[in-house]
């Protein structure tokens, strides 16, 4: 099995991921990978161009893969998955699959959830866009979950790594060193020293606020100027930095086997970090050369 494109960190390989991990030459990566972040199809009422199943039968696709990750993730890895919201066909009703088809990956691969993140954008546009712009009795669905889970409780991770630059306030605080110490009404007591020492910044929550109209990237400029279909369901790069800092160091191997456009693998190469990416469709993975300087080829 050759890899479609090759860089100095890392190689794209085009097919079914399903197939192509079993294969004899993706063994010698078993217990090897130290994150594993990827953004699977939806399970959405409406077919994508990037295919997508739904009910019964998204479940069970998504939980075959648990048992087939857990064998390749280090001792110490993490799986991130992105698992969108869906709503019943005909229906102003969300639907229970993502939960369920969370739960079933999670109790097949016998993985501990470690932590739920939620991933705002605000520029999402107004859906499902019946319920929302025609009979506006639903406001717009603008978020998606992305879940951390491990088969170790303790995986590796280093929330210093993404510290947000402390406001101005706390700048001030800093500087005055005073604070107004005691007990809250919560009934937390705190003590005069808490918040008084240089942590080079505050940890960040589990919601993160990013939006996706970035329209001037080298992929989407490439595809627009030679007429080529970009993938539609781009992963903001900012998220996968985010996740890349807090959850690997430098030289780890991360794994997306739902590639798409490969934002994984080049935020990992820009980062100092070796991949492995896996498309199946080929104008995706072809055109996706361009975010690492390669001319994508006219005919393959």
């Amino acid at each position: 099995m050759k890899p479609l494109y090759k860089t100095k960190k890392g190689e794209l390989y085009l097919g079914d991921a399903e197939k192509i991990l079993p294969l004899k030459s993706f063994q010698q990566n078993k217990g090897k990978i130290n994150l594993i972040f990827t953004s699977p199809p939806f399970p959405l009422i409406k077919k994508k161009a990037y295919g997508n199943l739904t009910g019964d039968d998204y479940i069970k696709w998504l939980s075959s893969y648990a048992v087939l990750f857990r064998d390749f993730l280090a001792p110490d890895g993490s799986i991130v998955i992105e698992i969108g919201n869906a709503w019943e066909k005909r229906s102003p009703t969300m639907s229970l699959f993502p939960l369920k088809s969370l739960i079933s990956f999670k109790e097949s691969g016998q993985y501990y959830l470690c932590q739920e993140f939620i991933w705002y954008n605000p520029t999402k546009l107004p859906t499902p866009a019946q319920w929302v712009n025609i009979e506006r009795i639903r406001v717009k669905d603008a978020f998606t979950r992305l879940w951390w889970l491990s088969s170790n409780p303790k995986p590796k991770a280093n929330n210093k790594n993404i510290l947000n630059e402390y406001s101005k306030s706390m700048k001030e605080l800093l500087e005055k060193q005073r604070y107004n110490s005691g007990k809250r009404p919560s009934e937390h007591i705190i003590g005069k020293k808490s918040f008084l020492k240089n942590n080079d910044g505050s940890i960040p929550s589990n919601v993160i606020i990013k939006s996706n109209t970035i329209s001037n990237d080298s992929y989407l400029k490439y595809c627009r100027e030679n007429d080529v279909p970009y993938h539609p369901a781009r992963m903001p790069i900012d998220i996968v930095k985010f996740f890349i800092m807090f959850l690997t160091n430098p030289n780890d191997l991360i794994l997306d086997p739902f590639a798409g456009s490969n934002t994984t693998g080049y935020v990992a190469e820009i980062m100092n970090r070796k991949w492995i990416s896996i498309e199946k469709e080929l104008i995706y993975a072809n055109s996706s050369r361009i975010r690492f300087g390669k001319t994508p080829k006219k005919s393959i």
